[in-house]
This record gives structure tokens, sequence and C-alpha cells, in this order.
């Protein structure tokens, strides 16, 4: 088995830095896809109160056999359950269905810039969590430069992750580096850019990209593993998403070979700064809450 590179989180907290992500993946599909995951050697799954499909991400972690300790579970508050008490119980929601006593990663899933003293509060109650010992580290998602310094004017502890989506033609380079400068790790949600893109004058992916092409060729790899080892080389966490066992296991052999710096620049250089998912300050109560199921 390939050994998995780790990510010393803020905290002192180790992370596999490749996940396996189920976004969009069916319950019905998500227990047989992280299965497949576990099998090939992932021991990082990420998924989200939102996405419904805990319950069946903790049966197969349940199910693997592996210790409980051997696998880093990471899920996402949704803002339906932005505050104290409503936080503290999507906690226990998560915690739930997940079969666990302890989450590894607890992240607040959007910014909510519109309700913005709720999303403190929210994140009030992911530190109190993280006091108590019921989460091993916290962090955010789809925050912007000014959510995550309004974030830090009043937290106690400072986000170890931030999930963004960074790919080859959206890097978020801002935000980034005022992670970086904070110590707040960078993930990468679509890492391999499985949005399609409007690039001169046609749609396109990065998937079909020349650039990323020639390299792929040059190493002997597809697109979707160069792209995943650009990620990991420039030190961020990446959790690439498949129901394909094939491409499961594809998207984990990553680690057997190394970009140039010139390739490195080559990918960064395919940066288009446009947004593939929805602007953060799109994001409210009014057009995405939506009740969380308690099982």
């Amino acid at each position: 088995m390939s050994t998995i590179p780790q990510l010393t989180l803020n905290n002192g907290v180790t992370m596999p830095a490749l996940g396996f992500g189920v976004f969009q993946t069916p319950p019905e599909e998500t227990r047989a896809a992280v299965d497949a995951a576990l099998q090939t050697g992932y021991r990082h799954i990420d998924t989200a109160a939102a996405y419904g499909n805990e319950r069946q991400v903790g049966e197969a972690v349940a199910a693997s056999g592996l210790d409980r300790g051997a696998v880093f579970l990471e899920t996402k508050i949704w803002i339906s359950d932005y505050g104290s008490d409503e936080t503290l119980h999507g906690y226990t929601k998560s915690a739930t269905k997940l079969g666990v006593e302890q989450i590894d990663l607890l992240i607040l899933h959007q910014a909510l810039p519109s309700e913005f003293g709720r999303t403190r509060e929210a994140y009030r109650a992911l530190e109190r969590l993280y006091a108590d010992g019921k989460v091993r580290a916290i962090g955010v998602s789809n925050f912007m430069v000014e959510h995550l310094t309004a974030l830090l004017d009043k937290a106690t502890v400072v986000p170890a992750v931030n999930q963004i989506e960074v790919h080859p033609y959206f890097t978020q380079p801002e935000v980034q580096a005022f992670g970086a400068e904070h110590g707040i790790a960078t993930q990468a949600w679509s890492p391999i850019g499985g949005i399609t893109f409007y690039r001169d004058g046609e749609h396109t992916s990065t998937l079909q990209d020349p650039v990323i092409g020639d390299i792929a060729q040059q190493h002997g790899k597809s697109p979707a593993q160069v792209m995943l080892r650009w990620h990991l080389q420039q030190g961020r966490s990446a959790i690439p998403k498949s129901t394909n066992p094939q491409r499961i296991a594809e998207n984990f052999a990553v680690f057997d070979f190394d970009l140039t710096d010139d390739e490195l620049a080559a990918i960064d250089g395919l940066d288009t700064g446009r947004r593939g998912g929805p602007e953060p300050a799109d994001i409210t109560l009014a057009t995405f809450g939506r009740p969380i199921p308690e099982a």
C-alpha cells in the first residue's frame, strides 16, 4: 500500500493529505464507494451533514475492520444548524450517524455572510466541542479572506482547515496565502476540476486541458493524477470523489512520481480566476436552508 503523506495541522493533529470525498454520492452508493476507498488505502473520509450520507460512511468504516484511530473522519455542519445550541446538536446528529464518539475534523460548511452572527455562534460551539474533546480539530469551508478575518477577530481557536474550491482553473491564491500566514491548511474540494468551465469561447474541463495532458503523458499518468500530485506537492489536502472502484484506485496512485517546478508553474498558469461553484455570498438561509434530519 502506498504511504499517504500526512499534514500536521496547527494544533499538532496529523491528517492524511489525500482524502476521499462523498459529495453528491447517493446514500445507497456511499457504503460501497467508501468500502472501495478504504480497501484501496484511503484513510481520510470527508462527508457532511448536508450530503445525507454520513450514516453510510460510518457503516463502511465500522465494517472495514480498521481501528477507529486508523481512519480520519471529517464532516461539516450545515447552515440550518448554525447557532450555539443548534451547532452543538448538529454535532450530536453527525456523531450519531457516523457511529463515533469523537469526530476528527468538524467544520462549518459555509461562511453565511448574510447572517455572520450565527456563523460566529456556530464557531464558538465548535470551540466548545474542541475544548471538551469531542472533536480533534475544527475548521471552516468556503470562507474567503474577509470571512476569515472577521472570524479570527473573535475566535479563540484558529481554524485548522479551510476547505475551498481549488483546481488548476481556479486557485484562489489570496485565500490560500491568508491561510498559510495564519496556519490554516487549505483543503481542495473539486480538486481535479469536476466542474465544466467556459474557457476561450468553449466549454471545457481540466481533464481535457492540453497543458495538463502533456504533463500527464510525460509521466505516464492520467490528467487527474497529475492534478492531485500538484495539490500534494504544493502542501494542500485534496479530497477527490468517485463511485468507480477503478477511478478510486487511480486517484490514489499519486505517490510514485514528482512534478518539476516548471510543471507546477505551468499548471498554476492555467488559473482563470473564475469560480465554478456557487459564490459564498449567495449562500443564504432563505435559498439554501433546509433541516438536517435527526437520523
